[in-house]
């Protein structure tokens, strides 16, 4: 390349390229429902600086064909618990249109594969069980990645995501620093910033820990902030995970 194609590509006021960002989906079920803003409130007010001007994505995919609501309205009301629409998944058109309209962009969809999507095989305990005629094959494709191992400190504003895995830290994680993954989070060493388990909703995630002095942890879209954890806790090797659809914490037993 010449160096006048140099000096006219440094000219270019702007640089268009590819980057990817973890933003939260808010799958919406029932947004006419009374008590849909009144539990999402709660649910912002267990973490408020986490969810400060967060973009989500709202995932339109589960509305029945015949749904009507004001989705301007209801924009602006996510937009008042300090929530960023910036883009939709699915639903049914005039849904779609709607979220074009006000400025929301479609973001690609993907739906898990569902255990009953799974034909199964003859049970070869009942041999006089007829066999059935293959239907067209489908396959399901089980996505297995390595887990992502992290060997340096992780420090303030640097965000770790580990898809579809578990995320290992062998140092100590920052305040302001924030940890995703799609499977269990295990820090050897002080967790001071934020940890996410289970960030694409497996509620059988956790997170583990040498040191507890968290921001905000956790598990499957269930939050706990610093002020909540406790002395019991604070400073402790500790396990955090879902019971009974509650956040709960256990010391982890050391030698």
């Amino acid at each position: 390349m010449s160096s006048a194609s140099q000096v006219a590509e440094r000219d270019v006021p702007f640089q268009l390229r590819g980057n990817s960002f973890t933003m939260m989906v808010l799958k919406v079920f029932a947004p006419t429902s009374p008590n849909f803003f009144t539990q999402l409130n709660v649910k912002v007010r267990q973490a408020p600086n986490f969810f400060h001007n967060a973009p989500v994505v709202l995932d339109f995919d589960d509305l029945p064909e015949s749904i009507v609501f004001d989705l301007g309205a209801f924009v602006a009301q996510v937009q008042a618990l300090h929530l960023l629409p910036v883009g939709f998944q699915g639903g049914p058109q005039p849904v779609r249109e709607a979220a074009m309209a006000v400025g929301l962009t479609p973001m690609p969809s993907g739906r898990a594969a569902k255990l009953e999507e799974v034909v199964k095989a003859p049970d070869p305990r009942q041999p006089d069980q007829q066999t059935p005629i293959p239907a067209p094959q489908v396959l399901i494709e089980v996505v297995h990645r390595p887990t992502v191992v992290v060997t340096e400190p992780v420090r303030s504003g640097m965000r770790v995501y580990a898809e579809k895995t578990d995320l290992i830290v062998t140092s100590s994680v920052s305040p302001g620093a924030e940890l995703l993954a799609d499977g269990n989070i295990h820090v050897y060493g002080a967790l001071r910033g934020r940890a996410l388990a289970g960030f694409s909703g497996d509620a059988n995630a956790r997170i583990f820990c040498h040191s507890l002095e968290a921001e905000v942890l956790s598990v499957a879209g269930n939050y706990r902030v610093s002020e909540d954890i406790g002395s019991d806790f604070y400073k402790k090797a500790v396990q955090v995970f879902l019971r009974d659809g509650v956040l709960s914490m256990d010391l982890l037993k050391t030698a």
